[in-house]
C-alpha cells in the first residue's frame, strides 16, 4: 500500500493510513510556536493558588451549654438530698448540743470543701457564677 498523499483523507486507507512511514514535509507552525497547555486538576490548582482560608468562628465550649443549664437549675432549686445515717446522727447531735448550730450551713460547708477538693477543675467552672 502506498502512503496517503497530501490532501487525501486517511479514512479507508487501513493501517497504512494511520501509521505513516514518511515524515510530513512541513511542520505545523502553530504547533512549533505554541506550547501545549496542560489542564490543571483541582488538586493542582489549589496548590498553585493558595487563597487565604476563611477565618472560622471559635467554637463555643460544649461545657458552656451544660454549665448554663446547671446554673439555671440550681438557681431554681439549690437543694440536694443525700443519705448518710452516721452523718445525720453527728449533725443532729451537734444541733442538740451546740447553740445556734445549723445542720444546713454545716452540711453545705462540708460538702463544698469536699467537692472543691475532689473536683477542682469542675469547681473552677462555677467559680464566677452568682448563685
Amino acid at each position: 500500500m502506498t502512503p496517503a498523499k497530501k490532501g487525501e483523507s486517511a479514512l479507508g486507507k487501513g493501517l497504512d493510513a494511520l501509521i505513516r512511514k514518511e515524515q510530513p514535509e512541513q511542520k505545523d507552525e502553530i504547533t512549533e510556536k505554541t506550547p501545549i497547555k496542560r489542564k490543571t486538576t483541582q488538586k493542582t490548582a489549589s496548590k498553585q493558588s493558595k487563597k487565604p482560608k476563611k477565618k472560622q468562628k471559635p467554637r463555643e465550649d460544649p461545657n458552656k451549654i451544660i454549665i448554663d443549664e446547671v446554673v439555671l437549675e440550681v438557681r431554681r432549686n439549690p437543694r440536694i438530698s443525700l443519705w448518710s445515717a452516721k452523718s445525720a446522727a453527728v449533725l443532729r447531735f451537734l444541733k442538740n448540743t451546740t447553740p445556734a448550730f445549723s445542720i444546713s450551713k454545716e452540711a453545705s460547708s462540708l460538702i463544698e470543701d469536699a467537692v472543691k477538693q475532689k473536683y477542682p477543675d469542675i469547681w473552677e467552672m462555677f467559680e464566677d457564677e452568682d448563685f
